[in-house]
């Protein structure tokens, strides 16, 4: 039982590490896996929970979700735009054409995820 909760605390911080290398490189998607790690800690350490929980990079990822509070209209397009061009640059970079669909296929992907999640109207 506790070598299962070492790993999934390993995994926690694996998965909050990429996190924040999502905030940097737009093509890792920051919120999908700090929520991981928030549910990896929940299970694993308490201490380690409530500390990402309170973080003030990470708290209001956790917190928005679990609120179902959305995103402000502008935080979407700002995120669409940043992940469009990222994904025209890598595309550009990259001359593949599997590359191409894949990329597309991921853009088309995070873009309807994006328009589909509530929209709120202000920050809190």
């Amino acid at each position: 039982m506790k070598l299962k909760r070492i790993l999934v605390l390993i995994v926690g911080f694996i998965a909050l590490g990429l996190g924040t290398l999502g905030i940097i490189l737009p093509l890792l998607p920051t919120t999908p896996l700090v929520l991981l790690a928030a549910a990896c800690f929940s299970y694993s350490s308490d201490r380690f929970y409530n500390w990402v929980k309170k973080n003030r990079l990470f708290g209001p990822y956790i917190e928005n979700y679990r609120e179902k509070r959305g995103l402000t209209i502008a935080f979407k397009v700002r995120t669409i735009v940043i992940l469009w061009v990222s994904l025209a640059i890598s595309m550009l970079l990259l001359c593949q054409i599997w590359i191409y669909v894949l990329l597309s296929i991921v853009g088309v992907c995070v873009t309807t995820h994006l328009v589909l999640i509530k929209t709120r109207e202000n920050d809190f």
